[in-house]
């Protein structure tokens, strides 16, 4: 009998007594792992769940037809043809089954009060009062297509805007004298119809910049010359000519919007709004401004701030129109993105690699980072698109020249090299390109080649790789604002963009307000923690230390050694005022055993040989496995060691380990490191008080699982690098602190976590939730949780739908699997920390208070939610978290999960201060940030095993997570996931054909309902220090 069908037996028993049934599985030699047992993994061809993934269906208006297709045209069906020898079945009325109903599909709750509790406090917020006068009014929806003069459709990304302007400048009379709002791809609005449903026009538009106009220069102009298509080179400022199509798609009534502001949104409602999005985004494209979603970039220099690399962070603003409480209103917030540094490719090639100068550039790496890139010709000013650089220096480059000045008898066509032309029969100087490659402004196969030194980057061009650790710095450092310092630019923004001169805004009847909106919050108080010898405080302003305070369960470290990977610092003395500072917490640590330093000739060496080199001569020295290893980094942020000395701990030798980067070392920074060091070896840091007595509301009641949900993908342009999906549950119940997690990669870039349930045969599930509630009642004293609260971080509104009726759907058919008759209740909340709205008090400079909560006037008129500032802002204007409860089956007051949402930002072990996301969000990131990291590790070694099965055919691999060694738990006791340390159980990796499998199994000694079950601890590591 396999161990997961014994598991879900004992859970459809109800866990009584029947845990003796585990005997079974003891052998001579131990207890039998699923390691042992014959497995069958899944085919992942489960459905999407989701409906209408093409789109909605566009009317066809345009021809006339009244969205009809023909049907009472269409003749009647052919009777049914029975061959002579067969007689057709007569089947009785009672026994036809009936058809199968559709479950309705799970939408999200009406909210059920306000919550009264906490200080009231007056505070305005980065919202602004929006009038509609034209609620009678309709949308027009027109879909546009845009073609060249041969038919083929458009493929230069940004023209579109500007053939669709010359569209209105030229036929202003055929469009009936209307202004539009273009979407800048397929979709175009008006306010009341056009004359025709279908309209067709032609324009001409010069030097349109695209692939198909490469190269668009001539030997008398400063362009380049071209190998093979001159006749490009004898037409200047090509000028084309563009087929735009413009057909009536839909009817969108205005006062949908006013439906939506009584809690009635429908799809009409939701595309009114977008419309008014789409016409800011219009009025900001007309001012030059780079358009991001819904923000916009002004090409500004005084927006600018270098973070290093030849990369820029832009500030600009971010608009959009939300429905509210207190009406329709217009957010405006301060946004920022990263640009590439304009003005000569050169010097940002130069800073991009940080070289002194273009001779020691990597050119391989240079062509990957200017593909696609725009650049300006010097002195023509004309633009193109960078398609690769020339295979030879443009000394040695040649290329085809048309001789119009030859004599009869003499070629027509002659080979000169590219620095030649331009120095010898165009007069331009060059100083420096004649040894590096050229520029490559036409196409591959008929290349047109422009030196480096002429050419400049166009401004407010995106960067899209992911930023460096020094680089984020820098943008946090450069972008930060206090809330009056903000509150100023969002004024002026207003002022800036000049909404009232928009004429499509004029034509909806809509106006926007100059005021900031005015809400009233509430200040909760902070929980009370418990410490250590019974001790209980009241944190300050979000705050607490533990001077003169001890830890509620110290470790005593015995067994122990100092890594030092040329670290510089005084070991010695970080040695001694760490033993000295645990021993002021309540740890006791003996001096360590040895401390290794690196060789200095292994510096040089990659970092996967200086992490063997290190174990070897630790094992040579050590007698036995120490208790954990202190491994201090170079100083430096992001180290190249970080992943491979992680990875050899854990998954190769099961020995816990604490980086650290020490630049100023002091007692905070050694407090930081003691509190990680603690809940890693089983200790425990601080509780909440009411986690023993009295008790926590609803919670305590009766028994409640708590889980963290969150999917990490690949940075920005990796589409190959799989998506991580961590959940982290709560254990041993009624506590809220301690929690384990489960650790599964699946495709790229997909959001919806779709290994909650596996079902791999009728006796066996796969999923994370098997793993994670099984715990629960290993952990909490054989008992089933009755409630299911769900914290799940990354969505965004448009998939709420999904979290409810997808990734609910296999927790609740995993609880199911493991007993039928078991319905526990769910509540189900969204954390969403990327919005844009800020609070601010207006008599003050400072920020909210901690603990500052609003649910009334800006939050959504129908839907239960909640903006909370539970983090003291000691730097920039404080981010508030939006909770969304989507479901409730508890049936919590607004208080009690207010107040439970609070406390849950105090019970995250790493930290002495409040954090500005409920801890178990915060602890599903980190767990999938920390198997990212072993992820990149493996990308990066040549020495990896094999990536596993595809997630389709032909699609990219999903990596194999790392295994952890069981023996790192050999030093833990006390019960799994003390404090907010991570346990995982027997960590056994597998594949699937969607998704690499990352969880960690029931042991033994887990299986067990002792008081010491020994799991597996998977480190999380905070920023400061790692």
């Amino acid at each position: 009998m396999a161990a997961a069908a014994v598991e879900n037996l004992i859970f459809r028993l109800g866990f009584s007594e029947k845990v003796q049934i585990l005997s079974c599985l003891k052998s001579p030699h131990g207890w039998i792992s699923e390691a042992d047992m014959d497995s069958f993994e899944p085919d992942g061809n489960a459905t999407n769940g989701v409906n209408g993934a093409n789109g909605a269906n566009v009317a066809n208006g345009a021809n006339g037809v009244n969205g009809a297709n023909g049907a009472e045209d269409a003749l009647p069906p052919p009777p049914p043809v029975i061959p002579p020898d067969v007689v057709p079945l007569h089947v009785e009325a009672d026994n036809i089954p009936e058809p199968v109903k559709k479950k309705p599909a799970r939408v999200p709750i009406a909210r059920r009060g306000l919550g009264t509790k906490g200080t009231k406090i007056p505070l305005v917020t980065n919202h602004f009062k929006v009038n509609v006068t034209n609620i009678e009014g309709y949308f027009f929806h027109y879909s546009v297509s845009v073609a060249y003069e041969d038919g083929r459709p458009l493929d230069g990304k940004g023209a579109g805007r500007r053939i669709i302007e010359r569209v209105h400048e030229t036929y202003h009379s055929e469009l009936g004298g209307k202004d539009f709002a273009y979407d800048g791809e397929k979709s175009l609005f008006t306010v009341g119809s056009l004359p025709r449903n279908k309209l067709e026009f032609a324009v001409v538009l010069e030097d349109v910049p695209s692939s198909r106009n490469n190269g668009n220069c001539e030997p008398d102009g400063p362009g380049s010359p071209n190998e093979s298509d001159r006749k490009r080179l004898r037409r200047p400022n090509r000028s084309k000519t563009f087929n735009v199509e413009i057909s009536y798609a839909a009817k969108i009534p205005m006062k949908a919007i006013g439906d939506a502001l009584r809690g009635q949104e429908s799809e009409n409602s939701q595309e009114a709004l977008r419309v008014l999005d789409i016409i800011l985004r219009q009025h900001a494209s007309k001012q030059g401004c780079l358009l991001v979603r819904q923000s916009f970039f002004h090409n500004d220099p005084k927006n600018f701030a270098d973070v290093g690399g030849g990369v820029l962070g832009c500030r600009g603003f971010h608009s959009s129109f939300r429905t509210t409480q207190g009406g329709l209103s217009l957010n405006i917030d301060v946004s920022t993105t990263m640009i590439i540094q304009p003005g000569p490719v050169v010097d940002f090639l130069i800073a991009n690699q940080s070289v002194r100068d273009p001779f020691q550039l990597d050119w391989t790496k240079a062509k990957r980072t200017l593909k696609n890139l725009r650049v300006k010709t010097s002195p023509s000013n004309q633009e193109f698109k960078i398609t690769g650089l020339s295979e030879k220096p443009c000394r040695e480059q040649t290329f085809t020249l048309r001789n119009k000045q030859a004599k009869e008898g003499e070629d027509a066509e002659i080979e000169v090299t590219v620095y030649d032309y331009f120095v010898n029969h165009r007069n331009i100087q060059l100083r420096y390109s004649a040894d590096l490659p050229c520029l490559n402004v036409g196409k591959p196969k008929r290349p047109t080649y422009i030196p480096l030194e002429l050419c400049s980057l166009v401004s407010l061009q995106r960067y899209t790789k992911a930023l460096s650790t020094l680089q984020r710095a820098s943008l946090v450092e450069k972008s930060r604002q206090k809330p009056q310092e903000r509150m100023s630019v969002l004024s002026n923004a207003l002022k800036i963009n000049n909404y009232d001169a928009e004429p499509m805004l004029h034509s909806c009847g809509v106006s926007i307000g100059g005021s900031f909106t005015q809400v009233e919050g509430r200040v909760l108080p902070a929980p009370k923690l418990k410490v250590g010898n019974g001790d209980d405080f009241f944190p300050r302003n979000g705050r607490w230390n533990f001077n003169n305070k001890t830890l509620v369960k110290p470790t005593k470290i015995e067994k122990w050694a100092v890594v030092n990977f040329s670290a510089r610092c005084d070991l010695k003395a970080l040695v001694r005022d760490l033993i000295k500072c645990g021993d002021m917490k309540g740890i006791k640590i003996e001096a360590p055993f040895d401390v290794f330093e690196e060789n200095p000739q292994s510096r040089r060496a990659p970092p996967l040989v200086r992490v063997e080199r290190m174990f070897e001569d630790i094992q040579s020295k050590l007698p036995g496995q120490p208790q954990f290893l202190l491994c201090l980094l170079p100083e430096r942020k992001n180290s190249a060691l970080y992943g491979p000395w992680k990875r050899k701990n854990l998954a190769e030798y099961g020995i816990v380990t604490q980086c650290i980067a020490p630049t100023r070392v002091n007692d905070q920074y050694l407090t930081n490191v003691l509190l990680k060091i603690n809940a890693k070896l089983g200790g425990l840091n601080s509780l909440l008080a009411v986690e023993y007595s009295p008790s926590i509301p609803v919670v305590s009641k009766a028994p409640t699982i708590i889980l963290g949900m969150d999917v990490s993908h690949g940075s920005p342009g990796q589409s190959d690098v799989p998506s991580i999906a961590a959940v982290v549950s709560s254990r041993q119940w009624p506590l809220i602190s301690r929690y384990r997690a489960s650790v599964r990669t699946q495709s790229p870039k997909v959001e919806m976590i779709d290994s909650l349930y596996k079902r791999v045969s009728d006796t066996e599930d796969d999923g994370i939730m098997r793993e994670l509630l099984l715990d629960f009642y290993t952990s909490s004293g054989k008992q089933k949780p009755d409630q299911i609260i769900i914290f799940r971080d990354g969505v965004s509104e448009s998939q709420f739908n999904q979290v409810l009726n997808i990734e609910l759907d296999q927790i609740i058919e995993a609880c199911k699997f493991l007993d039928e008759t078991w319905s526990p209740k769910f509540v189900v909340i969204i954390a969403q920390k990327n919005h844009h709205t800020k609070f601010f008090q207006p008599q003050s400079p400072d920020n909210v208070p901690p603990g500052t909560i609003i649910d009334n006037k800006i939050c959504h008129p129908r839907n239960n939610d909640f903006y909370l500032c539970a983090q003291a802002g000691m730097i920039g204007t404080t981010r508030p978290t939006h909770y969304h409860v989507l479901l409730d089956d508890v049936g919590f007051s607004a208080d009690e999960l207010q107040e439970l949402v609070h406390s849950l930002s105090y019970v995250y072990q790493r930290s002495t201060t409040a954090i500005s996301v409920v801890a178990p969000i915060c602890y599903a990131h980190l767990a999938a940030t920390q198997m990212s990291q072993f992820m990149k590790f493996e990308d990066a070694s040549e020495t990896s095993s094999s990536h596993g099965g595809l997630t389709s055919a032909g699609a990219v691999p999903v990596p194999q997570l790392p295994r952890l060694k069981e023996n790192v738990s050999s030093s833990i006791s006390g019960g799994g996931s003390e404090g907010s340390m991570i346990g995982y159980d027997d960590a056994t990796f597998h594949n699937t054909t969607r998704g690499g499998r990352g969880v960690f199994n029931l042991t033994e000694a887990n299986t067990r309902t002792t008081s010491s079950q020994p799991c597996i601890w998977f480190p999380i590591i905070r920023l400061l220090p790692y």
